[in-house]
């Protein structure tokens, strides 16, 4: 699995969003993005990705696509 992939399914089975809402998605614009699914989120991305995130980072997570800005910070390139 790429990491693109692995990347959207996180998305997709933490938040139960649809691949089709995945571009717009946006921290506490979807109702299970909120502050528990954001640390949900994190998490799963600290696990799959085998990185620990700084605080900074975690708070700045905010959308779908600043979120690959966030893990290529850590040499993961989601494309």
């Amino acid at each position: 699995m790429t990491n693109i992939e692995k990347y959207n399914q996180l998305f997709i089975k933490i938040l139960r969003v649809l691949p089709e809402e995945l571009d717009n998605l946006r921290y506490r614009r979807h109702r299970a993005w909120d502050s528990i699914g954001h640390m949900d989120l994190m998490n799963a991305m600290e696990e799959t990705f085998g990185v620990s995130m700084g605080t900074l980072d975690v708070l700045d997570f905010s959308s779908y696509e600043k979120g690959k800005e966030i893990l290529a910070k850590y040499d993961v390139i989601i494309e």
